[in-house]
């Protein structure tokens, strides 16, 4: 008889694991890869929780104060009695002010200020300027694989053991320096905290996250296989679970259509006619703002195992994503003249590790002559593809596969350097082909 999958019973075990190497485990690092939206905070707020009622005290590393703040309200939700210090930069709006209508945590610039409390919380940038304090016998690294190796560096005579949590298909590190002359060394700072910790430390136990509570099935399959091919997981939602549904019947119009398809399908492509265009496109920056135009006019509403009745989607639960800030700003543009407001829009960069129930995509290859190491880059795309609770929508020109081909990559190989698996060039045909099945063509 074949095994019925259990999602909650998969991701309860894989938690376990990683908690009882956290708390009972000898080794100095743990490393926990999570896809996207399989609860990495959840873990780290867990297991901050778990350090702190075992008495051991810890820090927390995250990469922008946005997730610091983040961090510190779900460790308050979760017990407001736990003492949380919250290590803030000397900047005049250094935290989200909504910490300030916290009781149980302690704000300030310096560390010692914050000795002694259970959790304290702040940026890898803050943490590198922490000097002459006690170490912490535990730590936890948010966003690990964003982090790159220099910063990890600077930081690591901070703590004696840590929990390495990250998402090894995002984005990878970013730097404004050129690093080459580090390519395929072990102490390559451009490279992330991960691979570097594990370059120096290949025995260190390594855990992943199984189940993807924000990919509905109709998503995690493709996302899956195409940028996570050895470490798989499943949506911890079945077909049917979730539905997408519009009050106001379809005009016919091509946004129209493929807002039906991806209601029905989770997945939509409208394609354009093929053609060289400007980064900043108008006919396909004016085709993602009709779409979500049109999703909001048609009364958009998500069923899911968060609700069984409907539930609007509203603006600030769409999301549009772009490769380029020049391309967001021409969106947000495009979508002020229309009179939407309150739509997220932003490169992948900055739509990182957030969630909406559909999402809009400007394809980064579409009308572009070349194929780019910036373009072709895996995280990018995967960013792109795995925001969504219940519908991706990808706006593309026609002619991205044959681009492509043409163009095969010609990046240098460097000796030493691991190569990132899947490529660029073969996740992107990957999603094409997918797209393919669900596409619906712009009639000008």
């Amino acid at each position: 008889m074949t095994a019925v999958f259990d999602p909650g019973a998969q991701a309860a075990r894989a938690t376990d694991a990683i908690l009882a190497d956290t708390l009972g485990g000898t080794e100095r690092g743990i490393v926990v890869d999570s896809p996207p939206g399989a609860g990495k905070s959840t873990l780290v707020v867990r297991a901050a929780l778990e350090l702190a009622a075992a008495g051991r005290p810890l820090m927390v590393v995250a990469q922008t104060n946005a997730q610091v703040d983040d961090l510190v309200v779900r460790l308050a939700e979760k017990d407001p009695g736990l003492p949380v210090g919250r290590l803030h930069s000397n900047d005049t709006d250094p935290y989200d002010k909504v910490l300030d209508g916290l009781a149980n945590v302690r704000k300030s610039a310096k560390a010692s200020d914050l000795a002694g409390l259970d959790v304290v919380i702040s940026t890898a940038a803050k943490w590198a300027h922490v000097k002459n304090v006690e170490p912490w016998g535990h730590a936890i690294v948010d966003e690990a694989y964003q982090m790159r190796s220099d910063a990890l560096l600077a930081v690591a005579g901070l703590f004696e053991r840590a929990l390495f949590v990250g998402d090894p298909g995002q984005l990878d590190p970013f730097s404004i320096v050129g690093a080459d002359q580090w390519a395929g060394l072990s102490y390559d700072p451009s490279a992330s905290a991960v691979s570097t910790l594990l370059a120096h430390n290949p025995r260190l136990p390594q855990h992943r996250l199984p189940v993807s509570w924000r990919l509905p099935a109709s998503a995690a399959p493709l996302v899956s296989d195409a940028f996570y091919p050895y470490t798989p997981f499943r949506s911890g939602t079945d077909h049917g679970d979730r539905r997408l549904s519009f009050g106001v019947a379809s005009d016919g119009s091509a946004p129209d259509r493929v807002l039906d398809e991806a209601a029905e399908s989770g997945w939509g492509l409208l394609e354009l006619p093929a053609r060289h265009t400007p980064r900043t496109d108008p006919e396909a920056v004016r085709a993602v703002a009709l779409v979500v135009r049109r999703l909001l006019d048609r009364g958009g509403a998500a069923t899911s195992e968060r609700s069984p009745d409907p539930v609007p989607v509203t603006a600030d639960r769409v999301a549009v994503g772009t490769a380029h800030r020049d391309q967001a700003a021409a969106v947000r543009a495009a979508l002020a003249e229309l009179g939407v407001t309150g739509v997220a829009v932003d490169t992948a960069n900055r739509l990182q590790g957030r969630e909406f129930d559909v999402t809009v995509v400007l394809h980064p290859l579409s009308g572009r002559p070349d194929a780019t190491a910036f373009h072709l880059e895996t995280g990018r795309l995967c960013v792109l593809t795995s925001r969504h609770r219940h519908a991706c929508i990808v706006v593309c020109r026609a002619g991205v596969a044959e681009l492509l081909d043409e163009h095969p990559s010609t990046e240098p190989v460097q000796l030493g350097v691991t190569v990132k698996f899947p490529d660029g060039w073969e996740a992107n045909h990957s999603v094409l082909a997918h797209l393919a099945e669900h596409r619906v063509r712009w009639a000008g």
